[in-house]
């Protein structure tokens, strides 16, 4: 029998999980039963959330129960702040998030507590205090006053509110609702294992959830929406798309935010983002980078037709969370602050029926060696 390697693990089941379904082929993403268009149409982002942690939909008392709960948990913690302030000239936004998040369970006297309430409460406090923690970073870094969150906002509106100081516009609001929404959850990515690997061995949640950060901060996954913003930022203007991406090309290198491991037709979440993109670039002074994105796209079918690559969720992320008032360095780690939900409920799904994960690697090396004495190399 003649043994073979699966390399990246594609097309290999690691675990089962009743969280999410994807059909790459159909273009489908499903919640826990629940398709991501009635999702994105109806839902917000807390609801979500109680949805990935417990499979079902709230009640109105327990939605009412968990908001109060986020709002309870989104103070900055005065040792967060302290490093912020020491550190911010030193790390990168999803370094910060790594930091914070270790930090977070270093003071949690329940971290080691590995029982599904308590998972759920870390959860919950981890989704508050990231946000609450990437806001104040970039305020700190651009010497403003930090800006305390409000308990009348929901999530999505109170990170907008703390990071840029005003309180967003309805549509600003709910655009940003849907896109957390939007990344809140994707099957069995490569954060969500390294994340689950780290928890098989049973270490606490805060460390399956640093090394998930660590592992979306590569640009092969979260850090292909700041890749995109780069490019389309390097255009400029419609007239240079060719020539840009035929350099690019030229270079071997990629068009981030086109083509996807999974999905081969449009990305689901890339058309729900298009059609919110089309709503905000109507308010918004920063539309320029929308509707270049637009002509990329187009361009970019016409070059690759025939091929299997369409625009994925990071294409429109870039230009519509630059239109919010974002800065692209901060776009991976707002992937981090909606998939912590995602991460979260499967670490549920670990602890309750823990395996370590432990593969094999197929031996390809020398066999049969004499060992020789350094005298006589």
């Amino acid at each position: 029998m003649t043994e073979t390697v699966a390399r990246g693990l594609e097309g290999i089941n690691v675990t089962a999980t009743k969280l999410c379904r994807i059909d790459g082929l159909k273009g489908e993403l499903v919640y826990s039963g629940y398709d991501i268009y009635d999702l994105a149409d109806h839902s917000t982002f807390e609801e979500v959330s109680f949805l990935l942690w417990n499979q079902r939909l709230p009640s109105k008392a327990e939605l009412a129960e968990l908001n109060q709960r986020l709002i309870a948990e989104r103070g900055l913690d005065e040792i967060i702040e302290r490093l912020l302030r020491e550190l911010h000239t030193l790390v990168r936004p999803m370094r910060t998030l790594e930091i914070a998040v270790e930090v977070l369970g270093a003071v949690d006297r329940a971290s080691s507590d590995l029982t599904q309430p308590q998972l759920k409460l870390t959860a919950a406090r981890l989704t508050a205090k990231m946000a609450t923690a990437i806001a104040a970073y970039h305020r700190i870094r651009q010497g403003l006053p930090v800006v305390a969150p409000r308990d009348d906002l929901g999530h999505a509106a109170n990170f907008l509110y703390m990071l840029n100081g005003r309180e967003p516009n309805a549509l600003e609001a709910r655009t940003f609702d849907v896109a957390m929404i939007l990344h809140a959850e994707h099957e069995m990515n490569a954060s969500t294992f390294s994340a689950i690997v780290t928890a098989s061995t049973l270490s606490d949640m805060y460390s399956a959830i640093a090394s998930a950060i660590g592992t979306l901060k590569g640009p092969l996954h979260g850090g292909a929406n700041e890749a995109v913003y780069k490019t389309v930022d390097a255009i400029g203007e419609e007239q240079n798309i060719a020539s840009h991406v035929e350099a690019m090309l030229a270079r071997g290198e990629r068009v981030m935010g086109i083509g996807h491991r999974v999905y081969k037709t449009t990305d689901p979440r890339a058309i729900i983002l298009e059609r919110l993109g089309h709503e905000v670039a109507k308010q918004s002074p920063d539309r320029k980078y929308f509707d270049l994105s637009l002509k990329l796209r187009d361009y970019l079918a016409k070059k690759l037709e025939g091929k299997p690559l369409y625009p994925n969720v990071d294409f429109f992320s870039a230009s519509v969370y630059k239109m919010l008032g974002i800065p692209s360095d901060l776009y991976t780690p707002i992937f981090a602050l909606a998939r912590i939900t995602g991460w979260t409920a499967h670490l549920l799904e670990q602890y309750a029926d823990n395996r370590l994960v432990r593969p094999n690697a197929l031996y390809e090396g020398a066999d049969n060696r004499s060992y020789v004495g350094v005298d006589q190399r």
